[in-house]
């Protein structure tokens, strides 16, 4: 992304020195990695920016460029900030992905989501159990593909956070994350998780950002049966308190809703998980208000806090219409407000 900016000075951009760990990060221990950042941000009605249409026809909203400063809906709120991680190989700027920052934006918040550029550090796809099993002779380079995604997500909020024109607009108490896939996990370990590091199933924490108070897992990846993503039986994620949604498919094989359903349970802080009955590994269009209104609930509850919110959801058993979703792990939420 970085060698197609025309205006590189007004962009959203980090780079990220991996630490000088080889056994984290590889061949990128110790090397920088720059990323882009997209925003989508609340706004007016009578917003004057044009609407930018991708070669691919989907649309960016009233979109920003050059210097131009962000036309927030109040100038003089600071709005709640999530944190958009995208699965491998993808970016924020597909149909799916690109849908869900808008809607974000349009309830409230800022949305921010680096382009990850997974190819740069391994070309690989993980779309069902023959994959998976083809990573096992390459897993440190898919072990530092997984471990430099959570501190690009930190260096994204070190940036919204000091840039002049972001700072005096969002809330530092208030943010969350929303992983779709491998985003999922990205988000978790970012909360202090413990990635897989050998065949053997032995983890290792990467980092701990503080700053993320919820997150929301679109069918995120936890991982295989013979390869979960978070050590041994997902131990990996004990004493991890990060608020945490997974919204899985019943028939997803590349990111198993069983191993999702063993991880959730280790956590020792809130956390729920939502089936999608016969989704797969994708966006569903089907459920597109079921993963919404879940998704925004949860926010509100976990990410702004509202109590009527979290009394919600302590009693929701599915959304009305969509596809067909049930909770399989009921929030328990309530008791830590």
């Amino acid at each position: 992304m970085t060698d197609l900016l025309t205006g590189p000075a007004s962009t959203l951009a980090v780079t990220v020195t991996a630490p000088n760990d080889s056994g984290l990060y590889g061949s990128f221990a110790g090397r920088q990695v720059s990323y882009v950042l997209l925003a989508c941000y609340p706004t007016d009605a009578a917003n004057p920016r044009p609407d930018y249409v991708l070669p691919t026809g989907t649309v960016v909203p009233h979109m920003q460029t050059g210097a131009d400063p962000p036309l927030l809906a109040d100038a003089a709120t600071r709005y709640p900030m999530i944190m958009f991680s995208h699965g491998i190989g993808g970016s924020p700027i597909s149909s799916d992905y690109l849908a869900v920052l808008s809607t974000l934006a349009s309830y409230g918040y800022v949305a921010v989501a680096p382009f990850h550029g997974d190819k740069r550090i391994f070309d690989v796809r993980v779309d069902d159990l023959s994959d998976a099993v083809a990573l096992l002779p390459r897993l440190g380079d898919f072990i530092t593909l997984q471990t430099i995604r959570p501190l690009s997500m930190s260096a994204a909020i070190d940036l919204m956070l000091s840039h002049p024109q972001w700072r005096d607009h969002i809330d530092a108490t208030k943010i969350g994350g929303f992983g779709a896939s491998l985003g999922g996990e990205t988000l978790m370990l970012m909360a202090g998780a413990g990635l897989t590091t050998s065949i053997g199933l032995s983890w290792t924490q990467v980092t701990v950002d503080p700053r993320l108070k919820a997150v929301v897992g679109y069918v995120p990846y936890f991982g295989q049966p013979f390869l979960p993503a978070f050590g041994r039986d997902q131990h990996g994620l004990d004493g991890v308190t990060l608020p945490y949604l997974a919204i899985s498919g019943t028939a997803d094989t590349t990111a198993p809703i069983i191993e999702t359903a063993q991880g959730l349970a280790r956590l020792a802080g809130t956390r729920e998980l939502v089936a999608l009955t016969g989704v797969t590994h994708g966006f569903d269009v089907a459920s597109t208000n079921d993963i919404f209104t879940w998704t925004l609930t949860f926010f509100d509850a976990e990410v702004r806090r509202n109590l009527s919110a979290r009394e919600q959801l302590s009693t929701m058993a599915s959304v009305a219409g969509g596809g067909d979703d049930r909770v399989v792990i009921p929030y328990n939420g309530l008791s830590s407000f």
